[in-house]
């Protein structure tokens, strides 16, 4: 497979504008865009054993799609945080910390898949405080987890929510070291936050070299609208031969 698409979306506990909780819907936006590779934020019971209240598998079976988890905190007793979903194989994956003092646990979750036989991507699925001196820290953190890679032939994308409503640190040290794939900024039509009416750009998509960027977007289709607080990114790429 010579090209690829990845989405990274924050479902918001798959709770949507009319407050109902409905993993179904986040997975039936995900089917409209029919990424390869999915990067989920805010996903809840990822460990329970029931379908009905594990979120990442209820979406990825409704797909057909392999996931990893990566914990970061637990809500009622069940695995909280990010996870990576895809049609192509999976074959690692890593949880790495990025929590700050007492603020709330963060990860950023790295995942190897196999683009073809001869290619690995490796996709680092990242949700960032809210916190000015919190995501400083976890800025220069997400720079040690892909240190050493921002040149290496192996293609790798890092994608999620940054959480920051303007160009902050995590922006300026990302954007020296790797490519943004930022989509059309005319009209606000790179915001994804809040979905129904966005002002903030906090979802980004970030790559190396190895990869060349065909195309970027905003999802915004009506069911989009309403199965989330905040709007899917999609990217197209293709190997940089």
């Amino acid at each position: 497979m010579s090209s690829f698409r990845v989405t990274t979306y924050n479902i918001h506990k798959c709770r949507g504008l009319d407050r109902r909780v409905r993993p179904k819907r986040i997975a039936a936006v995900l089917r409209e865009i029919d990424a390869d590779v999915v990067a989920l934020q805010e996903v809840v019971g990822m460990d329970e054993v029931t379908r009905e209240h594990n979120q990442v598998r209820a979406i990825a079976e409704e797909l057909g799609l392999d996931f990893r988890i990566g914990e970061n905190r637990r809500i009622s007793g069940a695995a909280y945080g990010n996870a990576v979903l895809s049609r192509l194989p999976i074959t690692a994956d890593h949880n790495h910390d990025l929590s700050w003092r007492r603020y709330e646990p963060r990860g950023c979750l790295e995942a190897a898949i196999a683009i073809d036989a001869q290619t690995t991507l490796r996709t680092f699925n990242v949700h960032l405080g809210t916190g000015f001196f919190e995501r400083r820290y976890q800025g220069h953190r997400l720079l040690e987890v892909i240190a050493g890679d921002a040149n290496s032939p192996t293609p790798r994308v890092i994608l999620g929510d940054f959480n920051e409503w303007t160009r902050g640190l995590t922006t300026r040290l990302l954007s020296l070291h790797l490519n943004s794939a930022e989509p059309e900024q005319r009209l606000g039509r790179a915001r994804t936050y809040p979905g129904v009416f966005p002002l903030l750009h906090l979802d980004h998509v970030y790559y190396n070299s190895s990869l060349k960027l065909e195309r970027i977007y905003v999802h915004r289709s009506r069911l989009a609208l309403a199965a989330s607080d905040h709007l899917p990114i999609v990217a197209d790429f293709t190997l940089a031969r």
